[in-house]
């Protein structure tokens, strides 16, 4: 997918309501899973027991952690846009998240960025808040809803 390209944080208020854009997919492979069990220290047995998840699991796969689906985030809306003419950014948090369906092992996601909100801030900042839908291949219901905000500020 082309990445969308924004000309200044200032004019994000245009955006708002619409969707801004759809990353490209990712495979979550069982690296991926077990890499994010190492730095969480979450080994459940659901995520990293291949063998057991064969036997025990539903489809007969691991499944990726929703902590894992929601912190793919920032890259894939990395890949959805990129605002110009902006001296710094930061991660402000989440209003909400769902995680409504499991990600198995060997799946490949893709994020759909919505633009909720633009609301300048003190400093000369822009808050944004955007539905990130992260969808998984071949499936209608997506892994993860979240309203995650950050705040752009210009030059």
């Amino acid at each position: 997918m082309a990445k969308r390209e924004f000309a200044h944080p200032n004019d994000m208020h245009k955006y708002v309501g619409q969707e801004i854009g759809v990353s490209d997919w990712v495979e979550i492979t069982q690296d991926r899973i077990n890499r994010f069990a190492d730095a969480t220290g979450d080994h459940q047995w659901i995520h990293v027991d291949v063998e057991r998840a064969r036997k025990d699991m539903p489809g007969g796969k691991t499944i990726a952690h929703g902590f894992l689906t929601l912190s793919l985030i920032p890259m894939l809306n990395h890949q959805i846009s990129h605002i110009n003419n902006v001296r710094n950014g930061i991660n402000y948090g989440c209003n909400k998240v769902r995680f409504t369906s499991p990600v198995p092992a060997g799946s490949r996601v893709r994020a759909r960025a919505k633009l909720l909100a633009a609301d300048a801030v003190a400093g000369g900042g822009v808050r944004l808040t955007n539905q990130m839908t992260i969808e998984i291949e071949g499936q209608e219901r997506p892994a993860c809803v979240a309203e995650t905000m950050s705040i752009v500020y210009g030059i």
